[in-house]
């Protein structure tokens, strides 16, 4: 079976456990995952599997992704991500849920919200300078080090620029709750993007998986 699921951020709420200990999570609907391809070493250089997400109609999709869903025999798809490494699944099978399990850790693959051209005290924190006795550079940048040596400014500096809309990965959030009735993984913890926004849900790579029984 593929070693993700592909779903769609609903937004953020609470639970309570047994001994009633309030846990921030985030709701996510992964309903209708397809496996649209599944590539191999041999054909293709190396092994994945790729899952389609959300169904969309012919008329909203490009003609190349609706000729590759009906090689799978399912509808066009909205978005579509591959997990690397070989996999028993074919073309044209839902991934259900039961891909992962209550108390197993996931990493989080999103697109955070994107908040526009920034300075540097949002942007990395920084403290800013002399906010009275006439000071007029309050939350300017200050020194960038461009003197004579080395006459330039250095790469990789903090400087004011566009901040969000990147690819962020939120790693070892714990599965709280899967409800196959309403095809939704409840996650420990808040992920990266809007409510709306697709994510990728992968087995986390820095915590293993529960062994099964």
């Amino acid at each position: 079976m593929a070693m993700g699921l592909l779903g769609k951020k609903l937004g953020m709420t609470r639970i309570f456990d047994e001994s009633g200990v309030s846990h921030p999570c985030t709701v996510v609907h992964v309903g209708s995952n397809v496996v649209t391809q599944v590539k191999t070493a041999e054909k293709d250089g190396y092994e994945s599997v790729q899952i389609g997400y959300e169904d969309v109609r012919e008329s909203r999709a490009a003609k190349p992704t609706i000729g590759h869903c009906k090689k799978a025999g399912t509808a066009p798809k909205r978005f579509i991500r591959e997990f690397r490494g070989a996999g028993d699944s074919k073309p044209g099978d839902v991934v259900p849920l039961t891909t992962f399990s209550v108390g197993q850790f996931v990493d989080v693959i999103g697109i955070s919200k994107g908040k526009g051209f920034q300075g540097v005290v949002r942007r990395f924190g920084q403290k800013g300078q002399p906010a009275a006795h006439g000071s007029m550079m309050h939350r300017r940048t200050g020194s960038i080090g461009c003197r004579s040596t080395p006459g330039r400014i250095w790469k990789n500096k903090q400087m004011p620029g566009h901040m969000g809309a990147t690819r962020i990965t939120a790693p070892n959030l714990r599965v709280l709750q899967i409800r196959e009735e309403d095809q939704v993984i409840v996650i420990r913890g808040a992920v990266p993007g809007a409510n709306g926004s697709f994510l990728v849900i992968r087995e986390a790579k820095k915590r293993p998986a529960p062994a099964k029984a």
